[in-house]
């Protein structure tokens, strides 16, 4: 059960962390919400969550922090793997549950996959 838990180590949780990400990673966009990821070197994935300020109300920021968070717990297979990920989402962002948030990942993911 151990493996499911979201540890620190898993998150970012530092301003240069979150900055080194958005410089130099690679963007996957998505329905209200923009994925952006930088391999990493430390093993695994590790996720940061950007709520727009636009979305008033730090009780529906933490809300959605929460979710995406949970999401990430979850389906970690559906993210990139061994990379450094920020979730950034903006005021149009319609998900309400964990499971929306994956679904809403993959379909992306498979979008990305289909380009030529």
């Amino acid at each position: 059960m151990s493996s499911l838990r979201l540890g620190k180590n898993s998150l970012l949780r530092k301003g240069w962390e979150f900055s080194a990400v958005y410089e130099r990673g690679r963007r996957l966009r998505g329905a209200g919400f923009t994925l952006v990821y930088l391999p990493n070197n430390s093993g695994g994935s590790r996720l940061g969550v950007s709520v727009h300020h636009a979305l008033r109300g730090a009780v529906k920021r933490n809300r959605i922090k929460r979710i995406v968070r949970e999401s990430f717990r979850l389906a970690r297979g559906l993210y990139p793997q061994q990379a450094d990920i920020v979730f950034a989402v903006r005021p149009d962002f319609g998900c309400a549950s964990p499971h929306q948030v994956s679904e809403a990942v993959a379909a992306q993911r498979a979008a990305l996959a289909a380009k030529p």
